[in-house]
């Protein structure tokens, strides 16, 4: 996760701070995340069924591909110098617009929308996340993630 200085958040406002390492989305994981949100449906677990749809296949659940967000951000996000704690604070948008089809490679691309210092060492991030598929033009989703990070 690339490291910053309070200071320098201004200069980094709407650029891309990072991208994170492709992960692919291979059908036990889809399964395992059907069994932990209890969402069995056919289009996510049953492969046979999933190819008579138009989508030719088994795809990940939108949620799942969000979740990766966490994942993601240690390659893609950043950290304010001298953090101490950092939480999910939530999200402004997220939209889900490609489907991921079981066997495809994901990764984030993050950019810094905007920060705001709330209180002295208490700083609220907004990353523009969008969620590569490889070999497609569309992203899987974008979302405004939200993120306040603790210094000091």
């Amino acid at each position: 996760m690339k490291s910053v200085k309070a200071a320098e958040l201004a200069s980094i406002v709407g650029t891309e701070i990072g991208t994170s390492e492709w992960i692919t989305i291979e059908q036990d994981r889809v399964n395992q995340f059907a069994d932990v949100t209890e969402d069995h449906q056919f289009i996510h677990v049953n492969p046979e069924m999933a190819k008579m749809t138009p989508f030719g296949g088994p795809i990940a659940h939108g949620f799942l591909t969000l979740s990766l967000l966490s994942k993601f951000s240690e390659g893609g996000g950043l950290v304010i110098e001298g953090i101490k704690m950092g939480v999910n604070y939530g999200f402004e948008k997220v939209r889900f617009l490609a489907p991921v089809k079981v066997g495809k490679k994901v990764r984030g691309v993050f950019k810094l929308k905007s920060f705001d210092e709330k209180r002295p060492g208490q700083f609220l991030l907004t990353y523009e996340v969008t969620v590569e598929i490889e070999g497609e033009e569309k992203p899987a989703l974008i979302a405004d993630w939200l993120a306040m990070q603790f210094t000091g």
